[in-house]
């Protein structure tokens, strides 16, 4: 199989679609997903799709993406064997300089064509599934909480019960008056986490979350900026808590500076900032040896980047706290997926198709393209 193969075609879009609300976050406002979609082509006829979804504010652009695609990474891909996936990773690195969400683009759709080859989900090609369903969990954002209010009411019909409350936007007691709605409405039925996205400075922050700790949050994600390593392990220390670190643990080499220093007692995985859905395994891996707990994280993606995002946390035998890639059904105006992104009952469903095991609709990746390349 190996060498049968070879990648004849590249093409970028860029999507843009608007949210059905804002959602604000301690690093700012969020109100249309502007994203990068790859898809390659093969001698042979197979398409395999990637998604890159850059967020200025954390990550990177979709600019810097498309010239990374598009300029720097089409001569790796053209002609190469798509079953080379590591070969043509290392090449990828040694050719342009970060860009992690470009090269988990080109990984995702080279998986996305090797499990068609091979007649696999993406989840059996790196090391099997775990787990058939992941539960679901949607970050509660919008500042207009009233709408908020209906937006879970709903969710909570639909059997989600994981809600992750963005905080540090807003003054304290905003946060402080949502909380206690919410325990106050739906008691311990629901599954709370706090999420402050950097939004707060270090000298403030155990105060502050030290009040929020009698809502009994199941965690709190990365209350300080990301380079504040020190103030991280000093909260991680104080709280009873569990701190969940995102924006400080990027790749492998963060998360063991993070596991030496015990900057938090979680770390939130993320296809995109990891480059790929194994480098993310990599940094799942030395979360492991730590005795740090992972959770399944996302950007602002479409359902293409869920697909992935699923596959990957099917195959980490220690996720358990669930996933939040609701973007694609509840946040989205539309999705670009022919076939819907499958959440059912609160829960994700693991694909068993062959790749991805979903792809763009045509008619809805033409609606939401802005720009094309390729």
């Amino acid at each position: 199989m190996i060498g049968t193969e070879t990648i004849s075609g590249l093409r970028v879009h860029v999507v843009q679609i608007p949210a059905r609300a804002t959602h604000s976050h301690g690093i700012g406002d969020v109100s249309v997903v502007r994203t990068v979609l790859l898809e390659l082509t093969t001698a042979g006829g197979l398409t395999g799709w990637g998604e890159a979804s850059p967020w200025p504010a954390f990550s990177g652009t979709a600019e810097a993406t498309v010239g990374a695609l598009h300029g720097h990474l089409r001569p790796v891909l053209i002609g190469a064997d798509p079953m080379r996936i590591e070969q043509i990773m290392a090449r990828a690195d040694a050719t342009v300089v970060g860009c992690p969400e470009a090269k988990a683009a080109v990984e995702t759709a080279l998986l996305d064509i090797a499990g068609k080859m091979a007649g696999l989900p993406v989840a059996e090609l790196l090391g099997g599934r775990c787990r058939d369903v992941i539960p679901l969990s949607f970050s509660v954002a919008n500042p207009d909480f009233d709408a908020d209010l209906e937006t879970i009411a709903a969710l909570w019909a639909d059997g989600v019960r994981l809600f992750k409350m963005k905080t540090g936007f807003a003054e304290h007691r905003f946060d402080l008056m949502r909380l206690e709605t919410l325990r106050g409405l739906y008691g311990d039925a629901i599954d709370l986490r706090i999420d402050y996205n950097q939004g707060m400075k270090p000298y403030e922050a155990v105060r502050r979350v030290r009040d929020l700790e009698v809502f009994r949050p199941t965690f709190i994600e990365q209350p300080v900026p990301r380079a504040d390593l020190a103030a991280m392990a000093e909260i991680a220390r104080v709280l009873d808590t569990p701190l969940l670190a995102d924006e400080s643990v990027f790749n492998a080499r963060e998360a063991l500076i993070g596991a030496q220093m015990r900057i938090a007692d979680l770390f939130s995985l993320k296809i995109m900032k990891s480059g790929g859905l194994r480098r993310a395994l990599e940094v799942a891996a030395v979360a492991r040896a730590a005795g740090i707990g992972v959770y399944g994280g996302c950007m602002f993606e479409t359902g293409v980047a869920h697909l992935a995002g699923t596959h990957l946390m099917a195959a980490v035998p220690d996720l358990t706290l669930g996933c939040e890639f609701y973007m694609s059904t509840y946040y989205l105006q539309e999705d670009v997926l022919a076939e819907a992104f499958p959440v059912r009952n609160g829960m994700v469903a693991v694909p068993t198709g062959p790749g991805l095991g979903g792809e763009p609709d045509p008619e809805r990746l033409g609606r939401w393209t802005v720009e094309a390349w390729g």
